[in-house]
């Protein structure tokens, strides 16, 4: 089992920054894959970035240039640091984990399936 924990949401006029922190525990093995997706009202869940297990990285075009994913092993964190929010940024982001390797992990990312779930945090981007 993983659990995950996010914090770090709030609201920010566009342009700002925010980073987003995501506490992870649990079995190594089973997380090796870690994402962060998000969900606005009325959309369907997106993939925003992923961090694939050998350090790779990946994100949706419409966060390239301005989002970046990271970990930190030794404090078991998983971060979303996101600069020049837009409105259109405002959703809930949530903290993923799947144990899936390789090409698997981002076929995962794209169709939203990891097995393991944070509860969100709430992003507010105003104009």
């Amino acid at each position: 089992q993983v659990q995950l924990v996010e914090s770090g949401g709030g609201s920010v006029q566009a342009g700002g920054s925010l980073r987003l922190t995501c506490v992870v525990s649990g079995s190594t093995s089973r997380r090796a894959c870690m994402g962060w997706f998000r969900q606005a009202p009325g959309k369907e869940r997106e993939g925003v970035a992923v961090l694939l297990s050998d350090g790779g990285t990946r994100y949706a075009d419409s966060v390239k240039g301005r989002f970046t994913i990271s970990q930190d092993n030794a404090k078991n964190l998983l971060y979303l640091q996101m600069n020049s929010l837009k409105p259109e940024d405002t959703a809930i982001y949530y903290c993923a984990a799947d144990p899936a390797s390789g090409n698997l992990c981002y076929v995962w990312f794209r169709n939203g399936d990891f097995d393991y779930w944070g509860q969100g945090t709430q992003v507010t981007v105003s104009s």
